[in-house]
């Protein structure tokens, strides 16, 4: 799959889904990470479409993504709150779409912004954009997790690494060879990742910690980018796999799951299966906060 666009996917540090305690934990993206957004988006001036459909306090959330682009001198910000798929057809906002230079999707159920976007004119023309022109897709949490072909619905930990832990579903495919999870160390989802790699085993699975972002350019040649780490599930050379053989609720084994642990600025090739680690001593510039 062959794009000029760039997608960048980020862990959030939000409180997904928990609506009467959300607006407290909002501290949705920092302040290096969208800095880059902008920058790859083309600078100050570029147009950037913000989607808090995943959020159940959209006012909230648009109005914390308003403060943060306008803090780094972006005046060229929409909001476009789409709450059900009539809205994802309205003329105005395609029209909107089609002019812009970045779109953003927020934290908050992932599966929202599939159902209400997914399928529409709004998501054939941010799918075109994406691979015709050098646009920016951009997403905190479940803005991130909702760009694979094959989605992490949910899942919690208790059930650890058996089968049926992890809920599967469609995403919005910017991403078809990776599987993206969020919150990945501070919620402990190693097992629910490690299980849909295990469905899933020519996908590979991202982890990504909060204050973690990666640059993906041409769907395939990652940076990570921000202050925390990265997790990368590679499934490709599994010698051993009982997914398909145990009973729901049953543990799994994986023999040969190869796993690395990627910091800023270290980079991987996803078609050549190459890492690219950067010199200790770099200088992580994606760490601070609003």
């Amino acid at each position: 799959m062959s794009v000029k666009g760039t997608l960048i996917p980020i862990g959030g540090n939000e409180d997904k889904g928990i609506e009467q305690s959300e607006i407290y934990t909002l501290e949705y993206i920092q302040e290096g990470i969208l800095s880059r957004v902008v920058r790859e988006s083309g600078g100050k001036e570029a147009l950037i479409v913000v989607i808090p459909t995943a959020s159940s306090i959209p006012n909230e959330v648009s109005e914390n993504y308003l403060q943060a682009f306008g803090k780094l001198g972006c005046k060229n910000v929409h909001i476009m709150d789409i709450r059900n798929r009539a809205e994802a057809e309205d003329p105005l906002h395609l029209d909107l779409m089609k002019k812009a230079d970045c779109v953003m999707f927020s934290g908050g159920d992932q599966s929202k912004i599939v159902q209400y976007i997914g399928g529409t004119l709004l998501h054939k023309i941010i799918q075109k954009r994406y691979e015709k022109d050098k646009f920016v897709i951009a997403g905190t949490s479940a803005g991130a997790m909702c760009m694979s072909q094959e989605m992490i619905k949910g899942g919690g930990i208790k059930e650890a690494f058996t089968k049926g832990a992890v809920l599967m579903g469609e995403g919005m495919g910017f991403l078809p060879n990776l599987i993206i999870d969020s919150h990945f160390i501070r919620r402990g989802r190693f097992g629910r990742l490690a299980e849909a790699v295990a469905r899933f085993p020519k996908l590979i699975g991202i982890g990504l910690a909060e204050d973690t972002g990666l640059v993906i350019k041409n769907c395939n040649i990652v940076e990570v980018i921000g202050s925390g780490m990265v997790i990368l599930f590679d499934p490709r050379k599994l010698k051993h796999n009982n997914q398909a053989m145990v009973e729901n609720g049953t543990p799994m084994s994986l023999n040969n799951l190869k796993t690395h642990i990627l910091a800023n600025g270290d980079r991987f090739d996803i078609k050549k299966k190459k890492l690219k680690i950067s010199p200790h001593h770099i200088k992580v510039i994606e760490s601070q906060t609003l």
